[in-house]
């Protein structure tokens, strides 16, 4: 290549990568895989050295990944987040899909230090990099990589992950820093993805995406829930001294820290090579994603020596399993329509194995990305799994394109319901407009509206669609209309699933406003915001009176969720709606949310941890209505920690600390008043068949 081309080429792959770091780090929606980044990467940095006088500073080449979205200066808050500095710099590693390249790692290692060592592999975990302070055993900071000088301040987030200890214990030092990783398991992961599509959001790409995301949530409250595991695996050099690497770890995990002890000494480039043959096997069995192995020289004096480059340590070296990747033709593709009216292409495709399933169906996405794959009717596809589960359609394979096929026609018309489709200014999707008409997004409403976050009516997919098929439930509020009677004169129903039914119906009348709200399916109106709304207007009424520009001065309320509320409410069919839930006893207002039973538990602040006879918000409910107040976390303020089955050790150790008592549940249901006893876990939709 010419110096010219060369120079072309750089400026290409730079703006490249820049581009696809801001879409992995910041939006965490990468449109590229790993692989296709890795390799860009290398040609960039085989180019500059090539052509060492269009070296720069600011190539990505030298530059760390940054998950920061404003100017790292230490103290700016950017949206939620303040930026702090790093004690010591968060670099990121050096990569390679090559074994020859890890042997040359391992050369370069013994003609450098001439002397004995041993290594210390372990595993590459796909997650969000997360750096840990501790003073006096007590987790006073927790920062993101970020550009890896400044990192965001997510302690208040760290705080609500719930293997990552608050307090140490043991022969802790005094300060000092650990870094690892913020994961989230595939089984956290498939029902984050599950919820996001019920609600017509678009699900996270993989699990790696979707921690990310979750560690930057600016409600600390909602980070709880995410389901996030901690792993740590680093203690700078600089931080503590020991003489390896494997004594840092072990000692960390003395002090209580989640440290993986999947790892292993290993003497020379065979066992390594036998670490990584087993694992890129065994990952599979394991709870939460993988992409590879970290290889380290294990002597802290040896990794003095190596030293770092501007962008990676000279001792570590990590080896990035390939994605598992087959070819399949595309049978055809269907159109499904959302609850919120949102078109989403399906590809369905000759059965093929992969990651140990079959897979039949791979999401498209939208028009755009149909357009950007090149796609055409009949073509063999490379499928794989993002994050080893969602099945996703990475590439073509033009050499097996049939001659003359065609490129799918993307429906101008409801696949559904026979209605024009629109498509907003700055939507990526098309949608059917006709919300009140359409089958496929009233079904959804309703299971929306039934669904546990939201009314936790019993019933689900088979229920609905046959209640819909036969005029019984167009509407919310015609589920209220039904009578056991009625109910037992369908097919499949007895006098036991049609009592269910009704009790679960009566049972919702009790669900608070702030669920009501978020069941009622406002376009953008997710859980959260739902509870924020609920709190800031306190009735139906105040908010549907409200203008767009009281509205998006709410917190969490931007200007197209003000516009989709206001829009909403200015329907009339939605105002009666709303009108026939009201007169079924739905609370519609803070104010309506039922009397405490008894001031039993009144001034109390009460912790739960682990799991009890009832389920946990069963049980938080219980404590509201005696009077006392739930709270997420041990302090000075709290009366008791209510301890089920198998209690968070860490809730344990902060309540020997500070003297809070801990008490069973046979102890707390005692002070409640006699009549009031402990019901079996309401059966979920998922436990219970109608049929």
């Amino acid at each position: 290549m010419d110096r010219e081309a060369a120079h072309n080429r750089i400026i290409e792959l730079r703006a490249i990568l820049e581009e696809n770091s801001r879409r992995y780090y910041v939006d965490n929606a990468p449109t590229m895989s790993d692989y296709e980044y890795d390799q860009l990467m290398h040609e960039l940095e085989t180019l500059e050295a090539d052509f060492p006088e269009f070296a720069s500073a600011d190539s990505p080449a030298v530059k760390v990944g940054s998950d920061l979205e404003g100017s790292p200066e230490n103290g700016e808050r950017t949206r939620e987040f303040v930026q702090r500095r790093h004690r010591y710099p968060m670099l990121s590693l050096g990569n390679t899909y090559s074994i020859q390249e890890v042997e040359e790692f391992s050369a370069r290692a013994d003609k450098t230090l001439g002397s004995a060592f041993t290594y210390c592999c372990e595993l590459k975990f796909d997650g969000t990099a997360i750096c840990l302070t501790y003073r006096h055993g007590k987790l006073v900071q927790a920062l993101t990589r970020g550009d890896g000088i400044v990192g965001d301040d997510v302690t208040e987030n760290a705080r609500r992950i719930s293997n990552i200890p608050k307090v140490l214990h043991g022969d802790y030092p005094d300060e000092f820093e650990i870094r690892g990783e913020v994961l989230m398991p595939y089984a956290a992961f498939d029902r984050l993805n599950e919820l996001r599509v019920l609600d017509d959001e678009q699900p996270f790409a993989n699990p790696r995406n979707a921690a990310s995301g979750s560690l930057k949530l600016l409600n600390p409250d909602e980070v709880a829930h995410r389901g996030l595991w901690c792993t740590l695996y680093h203690i700078p050099a600089q931080s503590l001294d020991f003489d390896s690497h494997d004594q840092a770890l072990a000692s960390a995990a003395s002090w209580g820290l989640p440290v993986s002890d999947l790892r292993r000494i290993c003497r020379n480039i065979s066992e390594i090579k036998d670490f990584i043959d087993y694992w890129d096997v065994h990952r599979k069995e394991l709870p939460y994603a993988t992409d590879g192995v970290v290889i380290k020289i294990n002597e802290m004096a040896f990794q003095r020596e190596l030293g770092y480059t501007a962008k990676s340590p000279r001792w570590a070296v990590a080896y990035k399993f390939k994605a598992e990747q087959a070819l399949t033709p595309i049978l055809s593709i269907d159109y499904q329509v959302g609850r919120t009216g949102a078109i989403t292409p399906v590809a369905n495709l000759e059965p093929v194995l992969l990651s140990g399933t079959m897979v039949k169906r791979a999401t498209l996405v939208n028009e755009d990305q149909i357009r950007a794959l090149d796609i055409h009717e009949g073509d063999y596809v490379y499928v794989e799994k993002g994050g080893e589960i969602i099945p996703k359609i990475t590439s073509v394979e033009p050499s097996r394109r049939k001659p003359g096929a065609k490129v799918p026609v993307f429906p101008r018309i409801c696949p559904d319901c026979g209605a024009p489709l629109v498509r907003e200014e700055d939507e990526a999707k098309w949608f059917c407009p006709n919300s009140d008409g359409c089958p496929m997004q009233i079904k959804g409403e309703l299971l929306h509206f039934t669904g546990r976050r939201a009314m936790d009516i019993l019933a689900g997919e088979a229920t609905v669609g046959q209640l819909y098929s036969l005029g019984y439930a167009k509407t919310p509020a015609d589920l209220y209309d039904l009578t056991p009677r009625q109910l037992t004169s369908l097919e499949g129903w007895k006098e036991k699933s049609a009592l269910r039914f009704t009790a679960s119906l009566d049972k919702s009348k009790t669900v608070p406003f702030e669920r009501v709200l978020f069941a009622l399916g406002i376009r953008f109106v997710g859980e959260t915001t739902a509870k924020t709304l609920a709190r800031h207007f306190g009735s139906i009424d105040a908010l549907a009176a409200a203008s767009e520009e009281e509205l998006k001065s709410v917190p969490d309320v931007g200007d197209v969720c003000a516009k989709s509320i206001y829009d909403y409410f200015r329907d009339q069919r939605h105002l009666e709606e709303i009108g026939r839930l009201k007169a079924h006893g739905l609370h519609f207002s803070t104010e309506q949310q039922a009397e405490a039973a008894s001031d039993a538990l009144a001034g109390k602040v009460i912790v739960i941890s682990g799991t009890f006879s009832i389920s946990r918000d069963e049980m938080k409910a219980l404590i509201e209505k005696h009077g006392g107040k739930n709270s997420g976390s041990i302090s000075s303020r709290t009366s008791f920690l209510l301890a089920g089955a198998k209690p968070g050790p860490e809730k344990i150790l902060r309540c020997e600390e500070l003297g809070v008592p801990v008490m069973d549940e046979d102890s707390f249901m005692a002070l409640l008043p006699a009549e009031v006893k402990a019901v079996p876990q309401t059966e979920s939709v998922e436990q219970l068949s109608l049929f």
